[in-house]
């Protein structure tokens, strides 16, 4: 009952009671530089009485336009009236701080090599720790000039290569995803490379053994037997469920309807939000012509794949309708569970993230 896509999903869950890990907002980094000029005084009007004015710090984070921390930006501080700059650079979590600053105003200049450099200006009160909002720093206009003049087809390639590079804590591949919003649209054979790519990764076999495995200790599908013929009759249904939906949901279906497979990261709004986006995309999809659409592809190739595993359940198993109606609602909540992971703990669990790829010209 499982798709490509998703067969890793219960690797996923496991990841969920370590997910405290991921959480970076407000951590600020042990090492940073020191300002001169704390512990100033300040002078009253009336010139009586000086006022000590306490150091503080100064921090923040740095990400990229998909949300994705971005490692080594420099960060140069500046105070007003004063020629002196200081730099440090973001940690491996795009955090970075200052502390010992003195009160006063003062100016962030964040840059990133292909990014656009961003500045922030503020104003530090005494003894106060100012958290900075999030630096979002967008693509350099010169990155984009680089791809201009090749085709669309060319640069859809090129995404896709990107693409199939996304593995999730470095092994479980998870070729399903962009995080270009405006992603090239796919050619068919796109579509049927992903869906062959994802059914004969290495990890889908050892995803697919597993469940197998967990099928036949349960004793489900029970005529199959026990031993290794019934583990290998197991092994075959489940991979046929997998290969199946795979390329029903993920190429046959969206090349026929003109829809793109793939969900394509929000990584931005309230929470709120991109948990209902990712609900909803489980319903909804692009199509080839980049607007928004019923997904089509994915309900009729679920219904598909639950009628076509009507010819190799065992007899005792095969429920006609009632198998078919749901075998597509399983992959239907599967999908839905497997985009709000993608939405807000992938792209945390993925080394490499390939957020930068070019957009389309």
């Amino acid at each position: 009952m499982f798709s490509g896509r998703f067969v890793w999903l219960g690797l996923l869950v496991w990841l969920c009671a370590s997910a405290g890990r991921c959480q970076e907002a407000g951590r600020i980094p042990a090492a940073s530089p020191d300002l001169p000029g704390a512990g100033d005084t300040k002078t009253v009007a009336n010139g009586q009485q000086a006022i000590p004015q306490e150091p503080g710090s100064v921090s923040g984070k740095v990400v990229d336009q998909s949300g994705a921390k971005v490692v080594g930006a420099r960060v140069k501080l500046t105070r007003e009236g004063e020629a002196t700059a200081f730099e440090t650079t973001c940690d491996e979590d795009g955090l970075f701080a200052y502390s010992n600053v003195a009160p006063g105003a003062f100016r962030l200049t964040v840059s990133s090599p292909g990014l656009a450099t961003r500045e922030f200006s503020g104003t530090l009160s005494s003894g106060e720790h100012l958290v900075t909002p999030v630096i979002i720093l967008a693509v350099a206009k010169q990155v984009t000039e680089v791809v201009v003049g090749i085709t669309t087809e060319e640069l859809a390639t090129e995404q896709i290569k990107e693409q199939e590079k996304q593995r999730v804590l470095g092994f479980i591949p998870n070729f399903y995803v962009s995080y270009v919003p405006n992603a090239a649209p796919l050619r068919p054979r796109h579509k049927f490379e992903l869906a062959w790519k994802s059914t004969t990764d290495p990890i889908t076999f050892v995803a697919v053994g597993a469940v197998a495995g967990l099928d036949q200790a349960g004793d489900r599908w029970g005529a199959y037997g026990q031993g290794a013929e019934g583990y290998a009759k197991r092994f075959g249904a489940t991979y046929a469920d997998v290969a199946v939906g795979t390329f029903l949901g993920g190429a046959v279906f969206p090349t026929i309807l003109k829809q793109d497979p793939r969900y394509f990261y929000r990584g931005k709004g309230s929470t709120k939000s991109r948990f209902l986006y990712a609900l909803a995309s489980s319903f909804i999809c692009k199509g080839d012509n980049g607007r928004w659409q019923p997904n089509y592809s994915s309900i009729g190739g679920n219904l598909a794949a639950g009628g076509i595993a009507n010819l190799y359940y065992p007899a005792n198993d095969r429920h006609g309708l009632g198998l078919v109606v749901s075998t597509a609602l399983l992959r239907l909540g599967e999908m839905a569970v497997a985009n709000v992971f993608q939405e807000f703990l992938v792209p945390k669990l993925t080394p490499n993230l390939p957020t930068r790829a070019p957009t389309q010209p």
